[in-house]
């Protein structure tokens, strides 16, 4: 096993590295976390090895955390039925689970360039009332030999997961709300912010721990200010990470340093509970909320809720004919 980490130390310099015992150990100059994706898991490992057994580190209290890494691309799945089932409710304002679901796994594509890691504080975006989080557990993808990551099937699909962080997915819910009603996806319910961290374990810390489905069944939970709100074991949704890796490839690909995200645990996000409460309870968060979340054999993220910029973006459609030629000047 491996922990790939991403950090600032106190003059300001950025590094990547392996975490080991309470020390950061820097990668060889001018190295960073996706020259280790490129690289793929097993030379991964062995550098970590020789890394942690040669370099002093510097104490892991004395850096300030980073997102591991910086994705090539984010796709966010939606995996767990329950979720599913309550969200839908407080979003569409619909009961149950379209049948569409069940058929395959679905995701969409969110902003690889607005991550943030532990730590950070999150602002609430403009025009938004409803924020929330979302606790999710986040895959992230490696090179493997003689593999271009196009229509894998599920056994070289697993091979490319390199290992898992945790992943906050925060949502505007009102912002959403109006979205979702085009028909098309979340844009700016979504795009403002996302949390990755505390650092990549790699996936061979979790092999023995898969069922005979390929499921993982570790715990997950979320906090507000130190009183629960939801927890679940992800091992509950509906296709294991492999499925998800290779659907994601299917008359596509897959590369290095791309990120795939679980979904939404049930009893995740605010949403889903709203659904279910028929009211917005708990309520939506608001400056100075600490949400903190926590998975089994991966760490903890922590993050405090910033002040919400003041300012108009929607940009009304301008009414226009529907002229097949152009009208003479």
């Amino acid at each position: 096993m491996a922990i790939v980490a991403r950090w600032k130390e106190q003059d300001g310099a950025v590094y990547s590295g392996f975490i080991d015992e309470g020390k950061c150990h820097r990668l060889d100059s001018g190295l960073c976390t996706q020259d280790l994706l490129d690289m793929g898991l097993e030379a991964t490992l062995e550098m970590a090895s020789r890394i942690v057994r040669t370099d002093a580190g510097t104490a892991l209290d004395e850096v300030t955390l980073m997102a591991p890494l910086e994705p090539r691309s984010m796709r966010d799945f939606v995996t767990f039925e329950e979720h599913v089932e309550g969200v839908r409710k407080s979003v569409d304002g619909a009961a149950g689970i379209m049948p569409e679901w069940y058929e395959a796994p679905t995701f969409y594509f969110t902003n690889p360039h607005t991550i943030g890691g532990t730590g950070e504080t999150i602002g609430i975006p403009a025009g938004c009332e409803e924020l929330d989080f979302e606790l999710e557990v986040a895959a992230v993808i490696g090179a493997v030999p003689q593999s271009d990551g196009r229509n894998l099937d599920t056994r070289m699909a697993h091979r490319h997961i390199f290992g898992y962080m945790v992943f906050n997915d925060w949502t505007a819910r009102d912002l959403q709300r109006r979205e979702m009603k085009v028909s098309l996806g979340p844009c700016k319910g979504k795009d403002f912010a996302s949390t990755l961290g505390p650092w990549i374990v790699t996936a061979d810390e979790f092999e023995n721990l898969h069922d005979g489905d390929g499921f993982l069944p570790i715990q997950m939970k979320v906090t507000v200010n130190g009183e629960e709100i939801g927890r679940d074991l992800l091992s509950n949704m509906g296709w294991p990470f492999a499925e998800l890796v290779a659907y994601a490839s299917a008359d596509s690909v897959v590369r290095p340093g791309d990120v795939l995200g679980s979904g939404t645990c049930g009893s995740g996000c605010l949403a889903e509970l709203w659904g279910r409460n028929g009211a917005k309870t708990p309520p939506p968060l608001k400056t100075g909320d600490v949400v903190e979340m926590s998975i089994e054999g991966i760490g903890t993220i922590i993050n405090t809720v910033g002040e919400r910029r003041t300012a108009t973006t929607r940009v009304p459609a301008r009414s226009r004919p529907r002229l097949r030629v152009r009208a003479d000047v």
